[in-house]
């Protein structure tokens, strides 16, 4: 009987420590990327040349990415392959391929464009993010959800899981506490959720920038696409945005 309190106390520091959150700093996610196609065409057309064409846009396109890394540095890639509407609608940003070094805060980004492929070395954007008191499960991982301002005036809403403790994200998105499991940009009409988190044996082999494309920054590459683009006139000047993700 002397052996009873003993026991019942083992079962109760087994019990707080098992209810302890596990927090994790290395990941594989596989994202899948939807674009809400027959929206974002709608907003890049003139209005006459959309109800034209409105009838052969497919609602929505699917795509899948891989996100692998760890708190100090990650990739961002094209994943499995999906059979793409026959149609031939573009489909934006769905070739690049994205590293961060969250230690000097620096990224390397291989994005094709059009003809010409960039490879962006740059620092990480400035979001600015607000946290809320919103919570979902995103992959089997409670989220919170954030709202940040990228470029000045591009809204970001992202779900964070802050027991994967990397602070990155799809594309170039970053700096919450925690990593982002789901994303949206309204503006591009684009959704990035995990459908598959790996943490244990997790292969970093992969995780170093590409090194194919004409080295340029961020506001080099702008300028370039502007180039291109102006001569599209406001259809150009819209799906700007889509490359500075």
């Amino acid at each position: 009987m002397k052996h009873i309190p003993l026991t019942i106390a083992f079962v109760f520091v087994t019990l707080a420590l098992s209810a302890q959150p596990i927090f994790l700093n290395t990941v594989k996610i596989e994202y899948e990327k939807t674009v809400y196609t027959r929206q974002l065409y709608k907003n890049l057309y003139p209005a006459q040349t959309y109800e034209r064409y409105k009838n052969q846009i497919p609602e929505t396109t699917i795509s899948y990415f891989d996100f692998i890394g760890d708190t100090t540095k990650s990739i961002f890639k094209p994943g499995r392959e999906t059979s793409y509407d026959p149609r031939g609608w573009r489909i934006f940003a769905n070739e690049n391929v994205v590293y961060t070094d969250y230690q000097t805060n620096k990224t390397i980004a291989q994005k094709p464009v059009y003809e010409e492929t960039f490879l962006i070395e740059d620092s990480l954007a400035n979001i600015k993010w607000k946290l809320t008191g919103d919570t979902r499960i995103i992959a089997g991982f409670e989220c919170t959800k954030a709202v940040g301002i990228i470029h000045d005036s591009v809204a970001v809403f992202a779900f964070y899981s802050d027991e994967l403790l990397i602070p990155g994200g799809p594309e170039s998105i970053h700096g919450l506490p925690g990593m982002i499991l789901g994303m949206g940009i309204p503006r591009l009409h684009t959704t990035w959720f995990a459908t598959k988190v790996e943490v244990n044996g997790v292969n970093l082999g992969s995780v170093r920038p590409a090194t194919k494309g004409k080295k340029v920054n961020y506001q080099q590459m702008i300028h370039s696409v502007n180039d291109v683009l102006k001569e599209w006139g406001d259809y150009g000047k819209n799906i700007v945005i889509a490359f500075m993700i």
